[in-house]
């Protein structure tokens, strides 16, 4: 067993969870950052607005990412780069939101995931006033850091990981959920179709 996971996190264009306009992604293998990426996304036809309130937030303009690859061109390089690893993010119902939903307007089907919530973990690890990412990051020693900032926001997550790791003596992302008493996620056919297989075994 090992602290290995990918970090992610994602800044959308507007209101729509299909709108990602933006990925962050880190790489931990025995708990130590190894590798980090990112790059723009123009998000899938129909969703590709760009609300002024999102880019008051990210910065992120459609000039940006008018040379940027579509969502269904630069997945691929994202499922690349996770390489098979559980996928953590801050408020992960989110980010796999977008997952899912930038799949579904782009009429392809939706990768397979694993995934841990930092939020949820961070809520069972630190005793904070608030539980936002800046927040909680700051809890794990990760601070002044360029918040919605894609890549620096996966920075962030992957360090309350980490931290988190440590403090619960978790030898990886599976034993850190189970001892924190947060679930594991799963998305994509495949991915929902074995970790309901292994709630089977675990109940009979």
């Amino acid at each position: 067993m090992a602290l290995n996971f990918t970090a992610i996190d994602f800044e959308t264009a507007n209101g729509s969870p299909a709108s990602a306009c933006s990925v962050g992604l880190v790489k931990v293998r025995d708990g130590k950052v190894v590798d980090k990426t990112g790059w723009f996304i123009k998000p899938p036809l129909g969703v590709d607005h760009f609300n002024e309130w999102n880019v008051r937030i990210h910065g992120i303009t459609p000039t940006d990412v008018a040379d940027a690859l579509l969502w269904e061109l630069q997945l691929p390089d994202l499922i690349a780069f996770a390489d098979g690893d559980p996928l953590v993010a801050h408020n992960a119902g989110f980010d796999m939101g977008v997952i899912k939903s930038a799949c579904a307007a782009s009429l392809i089907a939706c990768p397979d995931f694993e995934y841990l919530c930092s939020l949820q973990v961070a809520r069972r690890t630190y005793n904070l006033d608030s539980y936002r990412l800046p927040v909680a990051a700051m809890a794990a020693g990760f601070e002044d850091f360029d918040h919605h900032n894609a890549l620096a926001d996966a920075e962030a997550c992957a360090a309350i990981v980490v931290h988190a790791a440590k403090r619960h003596d978790a030898l990886d992302v599976a034993q850190l959920a189970q001892i924190a008493g947060v679930r594991m996620g799963a998305i994509g056919v495949g991915a929902l179709t074995a970790a309901a297989e292994r709630q089977s075994m675990a109940l009979s």
